[in-house]
Protein backbone atom coordinates (compact mmCIF):
# COMPACT_ATOMS: atom_id res chain seq x y z
CA UNK A 1 0.00 0.00 0.00
CA UNK A 2 1.31 3.44 -0.91
CA UNK A 3 1.34 6.39 1.47
CA UNK A 4 -1.49 8.05 -0.44
CA UNK A 5 -3.59 4.88 -0.38
CA UNK A 6 -3.08 4.67 3.37
CA UNK A 7 -4.24 8.27 3.78
CA UNK A 8 -7.26 7.64 1.56
CA UNK A 9 -8.21 4.60 3.62
CA UNK A 10 -7.96 6.65 6.82
CA UNK A 11 -10.14 9.35 5.30
CA UNK A 12 -12.77 6.83 4.20
CA UNK A 13 -12.88 5.31 7.70
CA UNK A 14 -13.11 8.69 9.44
CA UNK A 15 -15.66 10.18 7.02
CA UNK A 16 -17.82 7.05 7.15
CA UNK A 17 -17.82 7.20 10.96
CA UNK A 18 -19.21 10.73 10.74
CA UNK A 19 -21.80 10.49 7.97
CA UNK A 20 -22.83 6.79 8.06
CA UNK A 21 -23.00 6.64 4.26
CA UNK A 22 -20.51 5.39 1.64
CA UNK A 23 -17.69 7.80 0.83
CA UNK A 24 -17.37 8.86 -2.82
CA UNK A 25 -14.46 9.90 -4.99
CA UNK A 26 -15.68 13.49 -5.41
CA UNK A 27 -15.40 14.23 -1.69
CA UNK A 28 -11.97 12.62 -1.48
CA UNK A 29 -10.74 14.46 -4.57
CA UNK A 30 -11.45 17.74 -2.76
CA UNK A 31 -9.65 16.56 0.37
CA UNK A 32 -6.56 15.34 -1.52
CA UNK A 33 -6.69 17.95 -4.31
CA UNK A 34 -6.39 15.41 -7.11
CA UNK A 35 -8.84 14.34 -9.80
CA UNK A 36 -11.79 12.05 -9.10
CA UNK A 37 -10.31 9.63 -11.65
CA UNK A 38 -7.11 9.40 -9.60
CA UNK A 39 -9.10 8.75 -6.45
CA UNK A 40 -11.21 6.08 -8.18
CA UNK A 41 -8.04 4.32 -9.30
CA UNK A 42 -6.64 4.35 -5.76
CA UNK A 43 -9.96 3.16 -4.34
CA UNK A 44 -10.05 0.31 -6.84
CA UNK A 45 -6.66 -0.85 -5.57
CA UNK A 46 -7.75 -0.58 -1.92
CA UNK A 47 -10.81 -2.63 -2.81
CA UNK A 48 -8.65 -5.23 -4.58
CA UNK A 49 -6.53 -5.47 -1.42
CA UNK A 50 -9.67 -6.02 0.69
CA UNK A 51 -9.54 -2.84 2.78
CA UNK A 52 -12.75 -1.27 1.43
CA UNK A 53 -15.85 -2.53 -0.35
CA UNK A 54 -18.44 -1.21 -2.76
CA UNK A 55 -22.07 -1.45 -1.58
CA UNK A 56 -24.45 -2.35 -4.40
CA UNK A 57 -26.69 0.67 -3.81
CA UNK A 58 -23.96 3.34 -3.91
CA UNK A 59 -20.98 4.45 -5.95
CA UNK A 60 -19.08 5.18 -2.73
CA UNK A 61 -16.99 2.85 -0.62
CA UNK A 62 -17.10 1.69 3.01
CA UNK A 63 -14.36 0.07 5.11
CA UNK A 64 -14.11 -3.68 5.63
CA UNK A 65 -13.10 -5.35 8.90
CA UNK A 66 -9.63 -5.73 7.39
CA UNK A 67 -9.47 -2.00 6.72
CA UNK A 68 -10.59 -1.19 10.27
CA UNK A 69 -7.99 -3.60 11.67
CA UNK A 70 -5.17 -1.84 9.83
CA UNK A 71 -6.45 1.51 11.10
CA UNK A 72 -6.81 0.30 14.71
CA UNK A 73 -3.38 -1.35 14.74
CA UNK A 74 -1.86 1.94 13.63
CA UNK A 75 -3.75 3.78 16.37
CA UNK A 76 -2.56 1.28 18.98
CA UNK A 77 1.05 1.82 17.88
CA UNK A 78 0.70 5.60 17.95
CA UNK A 79 -1.07 5.63 21.31
CA UNK A 80 -4.33 7.42 21.99
CA UNK A 81 -5.73 9.76 24.59
CA UNK A 82 -9.08 11.25 25.42
CA UNK A 83 -9.74 14.97 25.08
CA UNK A 84 -9.25 17.12 28.19
CA UNK A 85 -13.01 17.67 28.43
CA UNK A 86 -13.70 13.95 28.33
CA UNK A 87 -11.02 13.32 30.95
CA UNK A 88 -12.61 15.89 33.25
CA UNK A 89 -16.03 14.28 32.79
CA UNK A 90 -14.64 10.83 33.63
CA UNK A 91 -12.74 12.12 36.67
CA UNK A 92 -15.80 13.93 38.02
CA UNK A 93 -18.13 10.95 37.65
CA UNK A 94 -15.64 8.50 39.15
CA UNK A 95 -15.19 10.85 42.11
CA UNK A 96 -18.94 10.89 42.72
CA UNK A 97 -19.00 7.13 43.07
CA UNK A 98 -18.07 6.48 46.68
CA UNK A 99 -18.49 2.72 46.73
CA UNK A 100 -16.50 0.80 44.06
CA UNK A 101 -19.67 -0.52 42.40
CA UNK A 102 -21.12 2.99 42.09
CA UNK A 103 -17.84 4.37 40.72
CA UNK A 104 -17.77 1.69 38.03
CA UNK A 105 -21.42 2.26 37.10
CA UNK A 106 -20.88 6.01 36.91
CA UNK A 107 -17.91 5.52 34.63
CA UNK A 108 -19.89 3.25 32.30
CA UNK A 109 -22.72 5.78 32.17
CA UNK A 110 -20.21 8.51 31.28
CA UNK A 111 -18.77 6.39 28.46
CA UNK A 112 -22.31 5.96 27.14
CA UNK A 113 -22.81 9.73 27.09
CA UNK A 114 -19.44 10.44 25.50
CA UNK A 115 -19.42 7.71 22.83
CA UNK A 116 -23.14 7.18 22.13
CA UNK A 117 -22.42 3.45 22.25
CA UNK A 118 -23.51 0.76 24.66
CA UNK A 119 -21.31 0.85 27.78
CA UNK A 120 -20.44 -2.18 29.89
CA UNK A 121 -18.32 -3.30 32.83
CA UNK A 122 -17.82 -6.40 34.94
CA UNK A 123 -18.72 -5.95 38.60
CA UNK A 124 -17.90 -9.20 40.32
CA UNK A 125 -19.73 -12.01 38.45
CA UNK A 126 -22.19 -9.54 36.96
CA UNK A 127 -22.07 -7.59 33.71
CA UNK A 128 -23.44 -4.06 34.02
CA UNK A 129 -24.69 -2.57 30.74
CA UNK A 130 -26.13 0.81 29.87
CA UNK A 131 -27.09 2.51 26.60
CA UNK A 132 -28.95 -0.21 24.70
CA UNK A 133 -31.05 2.45 23.00
CA UNK A 134 -27.86 4.08 21.69
CA UNK A 135 -26.73 0.82 20.13
CA UNK A 136 -30.01 -0.16 18.53
CA UNK A 137 -30.63 3.40 17.42
CA UNK A 138 -27.72 3.19 14.98
CA UNK A 139 -28.68 2.86 11.28
CA UNK A 140 -26.78 -0.44 11.02
CA UNK A 141 -29.34 -2.17 13.22
CA UNK A 142 -32.62 -1.52 11.45
CA UNK A 143 -32.51 -5.11 10.18
CA UNK A 144 -34.19 -7.63 12.51
CA UNK A 145 -31.65 -10.37 11.84
CA UNK A 146 -28.81 -8.00 12.67
CA UNK A 147 -30.47 -7.16 15.99
CA UNK A 148 -30.72 -10.88 16.78
CA UNK A 149 -27.00 -11.30 16.14
CA UNK A 150 -26.25 -8.44 18.54
CA UNK A 151 -28.52 -10.06 21.14
CA UNK A 152 -26.55 -13.32 20.84
CA UNK A 153 -23.35 -11.40 21.48
CA UNK A 154 -24.77 -9.62 24.53
CA UNK A 155 -26.23 -12.84 25.98
CA UNK A 156 -22.83 -14.51 25.87
CA UNK A 157 -20.51 -11.61 26.60
CA UNK A 158 -20.13 -12.01 30.38
CA UNK A 159 -19.26 -15.74 30.33
CA UNK A 160 -16.91 -15.13 27.39
CA UNK A 161 -15.06 -12.38 29.26
CA UNK A 162 -14.77 -14.63 32.31
CA UNK A 163 -13.46 -17.56 30.27
CA UNK A 164 -11.09 -15.76 27.92
CA UNK A 165 -9.91 -12.98 30.28
CA UNK A 166 -8.25 -10.74 27.64
CA UNK A 167 -4.84 -9.85 29.02
CA UNK A 168 -4.05 -6.56 27.26
CA UNK A 169 -4.70 -3.18 28.88
CA UNK A 170 -6.80 -2.30 25.80
CA UNK A 171 -8.39 -4.86 23.46
CA UNK A 172 -10.34 -4.18 20.26
CA UNK A 173 -12.46 -6.86 18.58
CA UNK A 174 -13.74 -5.74 15.18
CA UNK A 175 -16.76 -7.24 13.44
CA UNK A 176 -16.11 -10.88 12.60
CA UNK A 177 -13.16 -10.93 15.05
CA UNK A 178 -15.73 -11.15 17.84
CA UNK A 179 -15.72 -14.79 18.98
CA UNK A 180 -19.45 -14.52 19.68
CA UNK A 181 -21.92 -12.75 17.44
CA UNK A 182 -19.52 -12.79 14.49
CA UNK A 183 -22.22 -11.46 12.19
CA UNK A 184 -23.38 -8.73 14.56
CA UNK A 185 -21.54 -5.93 12.74
CA UNK A 186 -20.23 -4.70 16.11
CA UNK A 187 -16.88 -3.77 17.57
CA UNK A 188 -16.05 -4.39 21.22
CA UNK A 189 -13.47 -2.08 22.82
CA UNK A 190 -12.52 -3.01 26.39
CA UNK A 191 -9.95 -1.98 28.97
CA UNK A 192 -8.72 -4.31 31.70
CA UNK A 193 -8.32 -2.87 35.21
CA UNK A 194 -7.90 -4.08 38.78
CA UNK A 195 -10.83 -3.62 41.13
CA UNK A 196 -11.88 -4.87 44.57
CA UNK A 197 -13.93 -7.47 42.70
CA UNK A 198 -11.21 -8.95 40.51
CA UNK A 199 -7.63 -8.58 39.29
CA UNK A 200 -9.16 -8.66 35.80
CA UNK A 201 -12.17 -6.42 35.67
CA UNK A 202 -13.24 -4.93 32.35
CA UNK A 203 -14.88 -1.73 31.19
CA UNK A 204 -15.65 -0.71 27.63
CA UNK A 205 -18.15 -0.08 24.89
CA UNK A 206 -19.93 -2.03 22.19
CA UNK A 207 -20.94 -0.21 19.03
CA UNK A 208 -21.18 -0.63 15.27
CA UNK A 209 -17.96 -1.25 13.36
CA UNK A 210 -18.52 2.26 12.00
CA UNK A 211 -17.22 4.43 14.81
CA UNK A 212 -14.50 6.94 15.70
CA UNK A 213 -11.96 4.39 16.91
CA UNK A 214 -9.20 6.74 18.03
CA UNK A 215 -11.52 8.80 20.23
CA UNK A 216 -13.35 5.80 21.67
CA UNK A 217 -10.16 3.81 22.30
CA UNK A 218 -8.69 6.78 24.16
CA UNK A 219 -11.80 7.14 26.31
CA UNK A 220 -11.98 3.45 27.18
CA UNK A 221 -8.29 3.16 28.01
CA UNK A 222 -8.44 6.28 30.21
CA UNK A 223 -11.57 4.99 31.94
CA UNK A 224 -9.79 1.78 32.94
CA UNK A 225 -6.70 3.61 34.17
CA UNK A 226 -8.70 6.18 36.13
CA UNK A 227 -10.86 3.54 37.77
CA UNK A 228 -7.83 1.52 38.84
CA UNK A 229 -6.24 4.62 40.38
CA UNK A 230 -9.45 5.77 42.04
CA UNK A 231 -10.22 2.37 43.54
CA UNK A 232 -6.60 2.04 44.76
CA UNK A 233 -6.42 -1.70 44.44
Amino acid sequence: MTERQDKILRSIIEEYAEVASPVGSQLLSKIFKVSSATIRSEMAELERLGFIKHPHTSSGRIPTDKGYRLYVNSALEDGQSASSGAERALTARIGEGGLPERAIRNTVDTLVELTQNLGLATIGPQLYMSGLSNLFGQPEFIDTQQVKEVAVLLDNLEPWLREVSPNKPLSVYIGKENPIGRNSGCSLIISRFRSPFSEKSYIGVLGPTRQSYKDVMGLVENAGQMLEEALQV
